[in-house]
């Protein structure tokens, strides 16, 4: 078990957010971002010159301008701008954090006061879920055939339960209510199973699906 450089302590109490539907960023998985409106390439521009962390954070579905309570927090570790003035970043998951309030500005973009206590644990690294991989394997296969997705199963194979679970719970696309019930798991293990019982799901009301337009 390892573990990240930040503690509860050392992380930023007013935290820039970044509102993306069905978008999930989890502790320690990597998230690349396309910026190209001006309040976010004003947010990344600030983020950049001070500690490179930014929060992401779903909408709420029903109250137009509200977000989640619960977001997780990224660290730019990649950078560069394209010839039309864009932004590609890529952000390292570091913790999850509670909205304590959202706070009147004078920028483009939106901050909160973040409280980082209640996920203290988000620094730890487990590199064993006790995932049964045979079940996982076989779910994934006919998820990825029913979504025409293709991944690198070698990969898939070499890749730690931790990080293995992460990467699938970002990529897979679910909706938005999934992936934030992925993102407030109480721990990686609980993530971990509600995962695979996601996945399992989705294959079986897809199977029944698609068995009842054969008819």
């Amino acid at each position: 078990m390892s573990k990240n450089p930040y503690t509860p302590d050392e992380l930023p109490d007013v935290l820039p957010i970044f509102p993306l539907s069905r978008a999930l960023l989890l502790p320690h998985g990597s998230l690349p971002l396309n910026i190209f409106e001006p309040r976010y390439l004003q947010m990344i521009n600030n983020a950049m010159a001070s500690n490179r962390m930014i929060g992401i954070i779903q909408p709420c579905d029903k109250t137009e301008g509200a977000v989640k309570k619960i977001g997780c927090a990224g660290k730019i570790i990649d950078f560069h701008e394209t010839t039309d003035g864009r932004y590609g970043i890529t952000l390292s998951g570091i913790s999850r954090f509670e909205v304590r309030e959202e706070i009147t500005v004078t920028t483009l973009y939106r901050q909160v006061h973040a409280d980082w206590s209640p996920y203290a644990d988000d620094a730890l690294s487990h590199d064993c879920l006790d995932i049964h991989r045979g079940e996982l394997s076989a779910a994934l296969k006919q998820y990825f055939d029913m979504e025409g997705m293709s991944c690198d199963w070698e990969a898939i194979e070499d890749s730690g339960d931790q990080k293995l679970i992460t990467a699938l719970c970002m990529i897979c696309p679910f909706e938005s209510t999934e992936k934030q019930a992925l993102l407030e798991s109480e721990s990686c293990h609980s993530r971990a199973k509600l995962f695979l019982d996601m996945l399992t799901m989705h294959v079986k009301c897809k199977g029944v699906s698609a068995a009842g337009q054969a008819h």
